[in-house]
């Protein structure tokens, strides 16, 4: 049902018939926002799942009671975001959810697979390397002494989400690139014995490179979230360090912030 301005229309033919929309005419929140808001909850929540079709914007304006521009500025709010695509011939699909991670010690992967996202890796490198100043100082190991280099891009329903660069000491577990790409680093850290215990995370934001785009499938310039994390084991021994870049249109950090008693 779509609400506007106190009476309910209802909306057949597509998976928008599960849904009810409470489109304020009055309201100063712009009817195109509202419809947007309201389209990005019901993906979020999976009522629109991928590979979902909303019909054309024409369908949809009649549908909905609302002009074919506002309808058209509302998906390309989304289209903007990544959640929805338009296909010539097709019509407007929905695509995927943002991806919503806990700020803990997990690892992409599992909170991927735990939100049945299907995650996918590819495996870009994985070999031995002489450890940088920066990668000596955060895994404890003298400088130029070897390491492994991992590079990894991950994704979801197909489109890329993140590339992850993580280094590890030498010898630490054997790192089957197979393995590597049917399941995650940490679920094989646990699987040879290492128990995680603690990490020192940093978050931040900045722009997509030529190269970085090109891999992430985003516009150069676009935003990017960042992440640099040395994990350690139950012993106090720095297992893990990684410098990871996410897509911010695809791609977020959850919170929960507690009051200090």
């Amino acid at each position: 049902m779509a609400k506007t301005g106190g009476y309910s229309r209802a909306v057949t033919g597509s998976p928008l018939d599960a849904l009810q929309f409470a489109l304020d005419r009055n309201s100063p929140v712009p009817l195109y926002y509202q419809l947007a808001q309201q389209l990005e909850a019901a993906i979020e929540h999976g009522t629109l799942a991928p590979g979902n079709l909303l019909g054309n914007e024409i369908d949809l304006s009649v549908r909905l009671g609302l002009s074919r521009p506002t309808v058209r500025q509302a998906i390309q709010s989304l289209v903007d975001k990544g959640l929805l695509v338009r296909r010539r011939g097709v019509g407007t699909q929905v695509v995927h959810s943002q991806v919503k991670r806990p700020l803990e010690l997990s690892s992409l992967y599992d909170d991927l697979e735990s939100a049945g996202q299907g995650p996918t890796t590819q495996v870009v490198r994985n070999e031995g390397v002489p450890a940088t100043a920066d990668v000596a100082a955060a895994l404890g190991v003298p400088e130029g002494s070897e390491v492994t280099l991992l590079e990894r891009l991950r994704s979801t329903h197909g489109q890329p989400v993140a590339f992850l660069c993580n280094y590890l000491p030498a010898n630490l577990l054997a790192l089957d690139t197979p393995r590597l790409e049917s399941t995650g680093l940490y679920r094989m850290l646990r699987t040879a014995g290492i128990t995680l215990h603690s990490a020192r995370q940093t978050i931040g934001a900045r722009s997509a490179t030529s190269e970085e785009a090109t891999r992430l499938d985003e516009k150069e310039g676009a935003a990017l979230l960042t992440m640099q994390r040395t994990a350690y084991d139950d012993t106090g021994r720095a297992v893990e360090y990684g410098t990871h870049i996410y897509r911010a249109s695809r791609y977020a950090f959850d919170f929960q912030l507690l009051v200090r008693p």
